[in-house]
Parts: C-alpha cells; structure tokens; sequence
C-alpha cells in the first residue's frame, strides 16, 4: 500500500453513480478510525461552486480540468492522517487521474447498471451526468473498463455496509495498521431509500 510522505495511508474508492462511494467511504473510514474525504466536495472548496454549477456555467471540460487539480491537491498536500477518498463518477475514467493513483490502493464499488439508475432516482441528488436511462447505460458501459483496473472489484448489491467494509479491509489488509472503532454499519440501500449525502457525484 502506497505511503504519503508523512507516512500516512489512503484508500480510493471509484465507480458509477449511485455506486456508494460517499456511504460506504464514511462507514469504512468510521470503522476505521480514518479521515473520509470527498473529491467533490473539494472541487467545490476550491472552486467556490457546486459542481452543478460549474458544469452548468463552465462544462464537464472545465469541471474535469478541476478534478484533476482537486485530485493532485489531494495526493500532494492534504493527507495529515490515514484516510478514505471517494472520487467522483467520471474521475477514474481520466487517464492521468488513473495515472496519479496507480501506486496508491483502488476500490471499484460495482453494481448492475439498472440497480445504480434506481439508487440515483432515489437519493433526489442532481447529478449533471445522469440523463435518461439509454444514456446512463452507454456511460456505464464506456467507463466500465477504466473503473475495472481498481486494485480490487468490490460487488455491492443487496449487500449490508459491514459486509463490503470486511471485505475492502481484508482485500487490503487495512485492520492490520488500524485501531478497531465501533461500527455505524446498517443496509446499503437495495434499492431502497438512499442514505443522505451532502456531495454531489458527477
């Protein structure tokens, strides 16, 4: 597992939307006793914008040059403790995104692609890359192979949060350096009501 130079350890977790990236990254890191941080939820930091208004006034290129940024800021200067990072829906599918995380541990959090439609019609997030159902399903697919050289392939559907969580620590061993922390586990939603999140996932 890859090492800052202060000696501290990160996870990322990648997939489509509605994949449960931000849940299952908060549960993980709370298990843990790690630091959960949001992509997104940086770029809007840094950007003073949501990320539905920057793709709105400035378009997905301008939003991707971005999370590039937000994405190097991340890897460079932002890790002071051991920690959980869920990436945007697009960003593992930019090659020098994919690039940058090639030394660092990857999660690829997949489900079937008509599972991740209902999740997104659940949550009420705006997402400016969910269009119709054909359209989602081509993004799916064009991305598919990228989110595929993640270190590890985790299946998430129907499946409750503590089950995903033991085996993304057991995949890469991240009991071993950890201290243990009291569970907040509880059902990943299949499809039901959608766990509350404050980012928005593009």
């Amino acid at each position: 597992m890859q090492w800052s130079a202060m000696g501290v350890r990160a996870v990322f977790l990648v997939g489509f939307m509605g994949s449960g990236k931000n849940t299952i990254g908060q549960e993980l890191a709370c298990r843990l006793g790690w630091d959960f941080l949001d992509l997104d939820a940086r770029i809007e930091q840094r950007e003073r914008q949501s990320v539905p208004e920057i793709f709105r006034v400035k378009g997905e290129v301008a939003f991707r040059a971005a999370e590039t940024a937000a994405l190097s800021d991340f890897l460079t200067n932002s890790f002071r403790r051991n920690s959980v990072v869920a990436l945007g829906g697009g960003a593992f599918a930019v090659e020098s995104n994919r690039a940058s995380l090639r030394n660092w541990p990857t999660v690829f959090l997949d489900a079937p692609v008509d599972e991740l439609w209902r999740r997104c019609e659940q949550d009420g997030r705006e997402r400016p890359m969910r269009k119709d159902h054909d359209e989602f399903a081509r993004l799916y697919r064009e991305r598919i192979p990228f989110y595929r050289e993640a270190s590890v392939v985790i299946e998430t559907r129907g499946r409750e949060l503590a089950s995903i969580c033991t085996e993304i620590e057991a995949a890469l061993r991240l009991r071993e350096a950890s201290r243990d922390v009291p569970s907040n586990s509880g059902q990943f939603p299949p499809p039901g009501p959608a766990t509350p999140s404050s980012s928005t996932q593009s």
